[in-house]
């Protein structure tokens, strides 16, 4: 990462990339769009307290009974304070309701800070349900892990976990992103130079007893158990009678053993001794993104929730949202005058250099090949705007750019005219640039991420280094009054065919029922709950949350060659 905070002046105030605004803060439109917005940000506040709490009152009062600390209380702890930036809080938000729930997956991940150094923290919450596996505790702990394989982050396990949970081992135990995919990654990760500490601090057995011992250091603190096998399954299997701590208690196996380097006395002892072994790790290559000393948007983020609206009849300026997150809120567009349902640029954001790629809420007026005008539909990628941003995502990795996605995108063009200027064609450019993108991407989903538009923007399955949220996020194959309007016609066909002829109160209730429940399923809550968001973000903090994601792609040097293969011409 090239730091060129001493370079001369940068007189770029004076010149006209510096975005401005027409905003008028005190109208009506802008009021009722503040209050909806920190409506819904309140909502999230306070799920993500309840989350915070894991297993209740009671299982914390359990744990802190056995001499222990809680995983957020070792977190808080171990780490500088004020650097933690959790994420997948909401992973199996509203899931295995049968089983009494598993708040947060019973792990908790993100990224801090410990000696200042950047770490990935993953932490079983044993309150919830002992820290057992459940699926989705899999599939956080692999996210987690393939964070910070992508991005070479040091990762720092604290483990208090019961193993798998049995009832729905089928689920946990076979696929290749399940529960032995976790040790899989250790070793990838230890061969990849990317330092692992696992601590000890309560029980690890059965096949989760691999994750510590495939580290570069272990720790172990009294009282905690490290077996392959408890005294109960090994008395049954083999008939021998063996106390726990005989077993695999803390000073047998720094003692007997030798499997730990550590052996400390509580939580409290284990966490400084982590922090006292990151303190002297030395420092490796630094990546090649370019950072100056960052520069405060000129223009108040706080205004964001007045800017935003979901309402297709007021559509808004992405350009607005864009200069109260860049640095200065300076950004030179790119082919400003063509393609303009999609905003490409550069910028900076947390200092980083950045290229933008944005979809547009503004509706535009265009001219074709043969000089006729039209209208073209805010949020909606045409056969220019896709070529455009095909092209400017090749620029950014031809020059080590990273790429930051902003989506409010209904999908493609369709019609006639659409598919006769190549719509296909062209969004097909679009996909095979950000597929063959070698910078960072990261996604900040602020509306509607709708059908192929999704894929062109760099969603999940593009590998984005991280994938963010707005609470205003809708997440699917199309909107909800137009995927309820098919289904329900879908549904009426099969009815009449079977001889059932619908009334018109009848058809409504019908088409309620389906809207309610596919706009549940686009609510970001429900793809935070299955890993597709990384992380529900306040708006205003939207600035903050890219630049820590850059910091975290800073730690890896080495960019692959860029290529694209065959283009579509």
């Amino acid at each position: 990462m090239a730091d060129r905070s001493e370079a001369p002046p940068d007189h770029s105030a004076k010149a006209s990339n510096v975005l401005t605004t027409s905003v008028d803060p005190t109208s009506a439109r802008f009021e009722a769009n503040m209050r909806f917005l920190a409506d819904l940000m309140s909502q999230v506040r306070n799920e993500n307290e309840e989350i915070s709490e894991g297993g209740g009152a009671k299982a914390i009062e359990n744990q802190h009974a056995k001499g222990r600390l809680t995983a957020r209380e070792r977190i808080e702890l171990l780490i500088d304070p004020g650097t933690f930036f959790e994420l997948g809080i909401y992973a199996a938000h509203g899931m295995y309701e049968e089983w009494g729930g598993a708040q947060a997956a019973g792990v908790i991940t993100g990224l801090a800070r410990i000696q200042t150094r950047m770490v990935m923290i993953i932490a079983n919450d044993a309150t919830v349900k002992a820290g057992a596996f459940f699926p989705m505790t899999s599939k956080k702990v692999i996210r987690a892990q393939n964070i910070a394989i992508e991005n070479r982050i040091p990762t720092v396990y604290l483990v208090d976990s019961a193993g798998v949970f049995l009832p729905l081992q089928e689920d946990v135990f076979p696929d290749t992103d399940d529960f032995g995919r976790v040790f899989r990654n250790n070793a990838v990760m230890s061969a990849l130079g990317i330092p692992q500490i696992a601590a000890i601090m309560g029980m690890c057995v059965a096949g989760g007893g691999y994750l510590p011992v495939m580290c570069d250091h272990v720790l172990m603190t009294d009282g905690s158990g490290l077996f392959l096998a408890g005294p109960a399954l090994v008395q049954a299997a083999i008939g021998q009678k063996v106390s726990a701590e005989e077993l695999g208690g803390a000073a047998m196996h720094a003692g007997i053993s030798g499997t730990v380097d550590f052996r400390e006395p509580d939580d409290a002892a284990c966490l400084a001794r982590i922090r006292s072994i990151v303190e002297k790790w030395g420092y490796r290559r630094q990546s090649p993104w370019d950072r100056k000393k960052p520069v405060e948007p000129a223009l108040a983020a706080e205004e964001i929730y007045g800017i935003y609206d979901s309402s297709p009849a007021r559509p808004y300026d992405m350009k607005d949202i864009l200069a109260r997150v860049l640095d200065g809120s300076r950004f030179d567009e790119y082919k400003a005058e063509y393609g303009k349902t999609l905003v490409c640029g550069y910028g900076r954001i947390g200092g980083f250099a950045v290229g933008i790629v944005a979809n547009q809420k503004l509706h535009a007026q265009a001219t074709d090949h043969e000089g006729h005008k039209r209208l073209e539909f805010g949020g909606v990628i045409y056969t220019e705007s896709a070529e455009k941003a095909a092209r400017f995502i090749m620029d950014c990795n031809q020059n080590l750019i990273p790429l930051i996605f902003f989506h409010d995108v209904n999908g493609f063009m369709v019609g006639r005219d659409a598919e006769w200027s190549g719509i296909i064609k062209a969004g097909a450019k679009m996909v095979n640039a950000v597929s063959n993108s070698v910078v960072p991407k990261i996604a900040v989903i602020v509306g509607g991420s709708f059908g192929a538009g999704h894929y062109a923007m760099c969603g999940k399955a593009f590998d984005p280094r991280f994938v963010f949220a707005w609470p205003t996020a809708r997440y699917a194959v199309m909107g909800g009054d137009a995927a309820a309007g098919t289904l329900v016609e879908i549904k009426v066909k099969q009815l009449e065919r079977g001889g059932t002829k619908l009334g018109d109160e009848e058809k409504k209730e019908l088409y309620d029922s389906v809207k309610r429940t596919y706009d549940e399923q686009t609510d970001p809550r429900y793809g935070a709950a299955r890993l597709w968001i990384d992380k529900i973000i306040d708006p205003v903090e939207t600035r903050d949350a890219i630049t820590q994601a850059l910091e975290a792609a800073s730690l890896n040097p080495d960019v692959p060659e860029f290529k694209v293969g065959v283009l579509q011409t």
